[in-house]
């Protein structure tokens, strides 16, 4: 073989040992995510922020070389995701499908997804359609990983291969596997949302900011995934950045929640931030009144909180949504058996109903929490009625223009 041909498979174009090889891998890799995150995720999937066309072409080249995915189909699938989750319209639920064909066949659904027309027909509305998504992005997807794979043998000779291969996985183990499956099973939860979606961890830094995807689904528009002063977003910290040098728009955040002291009634302000922290409300109320209600149900009845199976006491959250009916039927004869339980439960559902059913206006759904308060606070149980006092507080912090 030529010596130079030789030299070129071996070493490629430029010198690369696996220092270099590790390198090139890594920015590559945060590079592409970032991208899924900033571009893909939060502005055009949610729209909580505006990229300057200066970001925003060259993550779409990116996403476009190193996954082949289209901004139309990620976009839709992504808001069906939000549209229906944990239920068999969710293209991706752990809970439905089960972790392990999130987790390893997430690339599968994905694809399967995509075959779908309705779902680009009902959930892609405001993504691109100019001459580079019609011509090239959405009509030659696959163009570009393969450009990407020999740039990568000119580079590196042949073990330009591996490294291509290793790339190609990033996006589907990463997004398809962690956040997708993992993300809805396993972590912790800053939110009472109506799904299972979780907090991976508070330093959401090797995925984007995506790690923090209970806080995410519980305010989907916002820009700003990190909700806790112990939590960091380096997406978010991307964001600013761009934002600083004026490459980028952030549209929206989740507002903040601030407690008035001394409210005899709730107010309008109080609705608004009900409406917006309705989750905050639900996680609030399990940790101010269910649970209180429950240890001294437990105490008094000489039994113990670790007594009640582990998936049971997970459902007393949520008001055992995930159970099967099964056990969803013996944790509501254990609830029925338990007078102070049943009633805290019964008033959850009461306040869920509040900020359910909006169809008879602002007015009728204040007069319902006023209501609500009303009665929580002459229940007899202190726990509750601390609580109604305090949410009659409830207020969001004013926007700093």
């Amino acid at each position: 073989m030529n010596p130079s041909l030789y030299a070129w498979l071996t070493d490629g174009l430029v010198r690369n040992d696996w220092l270099v090889l590790l390198i090139v891998f890594a920015v590559v890799a945060q590079f592409t995510i970032l991208s899924v995150t900033i571009y893909l995720h939060r502005c055009q999937a949610h729209r909580g922020v505006d990229l300057h066309p200066i970001v925003s072409h060259p993550m779409r080249f990116w996403l476009w070389l190193t996954t082949a995915m289209v901004t139309k189909d990620w976009v839709s699938i992504h808001r069906k995701h939000h549209a229906h989750c944990e239920t068999e319209n969710d293209p991706h639920s752990p809970v439905v499908l089960g972790i392990n064909k999130v987790v390893f066949h997430g690339v599968t659904l994905y694809q399967d997804a995509r075959k779908d027309p309705t779902i680009n027909e009902q959930y892609g509305a405001g993504t691109p359609t100019d001459w580079l998504e019609r011509g090239i992005y959405g009509r030659y997807p696959s163009l570009g990983p393969t450009v990407l794979l020999f740039a990568y043998i000119a580079l590196f000779g042949v073990i330009g291969v591996t490294l291509w291969a290793l790339q190609m996985l990033v996006i589907p183990v990463a997004a398809a596997g962690v956040i997708n499956g993992l993300g809805h099973w396993w972590g912790y939860r800053n939110f009472e949302t109506d799904d299972c979606a979780t907090n991976i961890t508070p330093w959401a830094v090797l995925l984007g900011g995506e790690e923090l995807h209970n806080n995410h689904h519980a305010f989907p528009s916002s820009a700003r995934f990190a909700l806790r002063r112990f939590e960091f977003d380096i997406g978010w910290a991307v964001l600013r950045g761009l934002e600083t040098v004026r490459l980028a728009k952030v549209r929206r955040v989740a507002p903040k929640l601030d407690i008035r002291a001394n409210i005899a009634l709730p107010d309008s302000d109080t609705l608004r931030a009900v409406m917006a922290h309705r989750y905050q409300v639900m996680r609030d109320y399990f940790r101010g009144v269910v649970l209180p209600t429950w240890r001294a149900e437990a105490q008094q009845a000489g039994e113990t909180l670790r007594s009640l199976p582990r998936r049971m006491r997970r459902a007393m959250k949520n008001h055992g949504q995930w159970l099967d009916s099964d056990n969803r039927e013996r944790f509501e004869q254990w609830i029925a058996q338990r007078p102070k339980l049943a009633t805290v439960f019964e008033f959850r559902q009461r306040l869920r109903a509040v900020y359910a059913r909006n169809s008879g206006g602002s007015e009728a759904m204040l007069e319902s929490l006023r209501n609500w308060c009303r009665e929580a606070e002459a229940s007899g149980n202190r726990a509750l009625a601390e609580f109604a006092e305090r949410l009659k507080g409830y207020a969001l912090v004013p926007v700093r223009a």
